[in-house]
């Protein structure tokens, strides 16, 4: 992303810009409106960035008209993606990776057009970390394979799987928290 030197970080926006932000803004080009991270945040998620256009500075907003300010910049997200280390499976390695896997195995069944299975990826991400080789973790996308979603009853995404020994012991449907996963997780460890 290209970096823009006259932007303002935001976390949260109100339903509304006073024009008391405008003279907050006037003092510092870029100027971070909140304090703490709050708990279950995402993870990378750094805020909402209004980018200003070219021919506008920062002092620019000390106009009393708030629609000025709105008009002129567009919001857009910084959410960074988070590099997952968990491998994929497809009908072709389902046999090798799941079923005749040594210990257990936990399988999220997925797709890239899934907002809830996009969510908890950073925490399918941190479980294959924490439980690493006590836990093979895998990624399953329904549209590439589904056969195999078909075959274990997946109706709706995303469901994890916990396999030991081949064997369909545990069921986790939805964006749940990890508290929830590793709960399950623990129970075959």
């Amino acid at each position: 992303m290209a970096t823009i030197p006259e932007s303002v970080a935001l976390s949260s926006l109100s339903n509304h810009l006073r024009p008391s932000l405008s003279h907050t803004l006037t003092s510092s080009p870029s100027l971070a409106l909140s304090g703490s991270r709050r708990p279950g945040s995402f993870l990378g998620f750094s805020g909402l960035r209004i980018q200003l256009p070219s021919n506008r500075s920062a002092s620019s907003l000390s106009s009393r008209n708030p629609l000025v300010f709105r008009q002129s910049s567009r919001i857009v997200s910084e959410v960074q993606e988070t590099a997952l280390d968990v491998p994929a499976v497809t009908d072709a390695t389902w046999q090798s990776l799941v079923l005749k896997a040594d210990g257990p195995v936990l399988v999220e069944f997925w797709a890239p057009w899934c907002g809830p299975c996009r969510m908890i990826h950073p925490v399918l991400g941190e479980l294959s970390k924490q439980y690493a080789g006590k836990l093979n973790c895998f990624q399953l996308n329904t549209d590439d394979s589904p056969s195999i979603a078909t075959q274990y009853g997946i109706r709706s995404i995303p469901t994890f799987l916990i396999f030991v020994n081949g064997e369909k012991k545990d069921v986790v449907v939805g964006a749940v928290p990890k508290t929830t996963l590793t709960a399950s997780i623990e129970k075959f460890l």
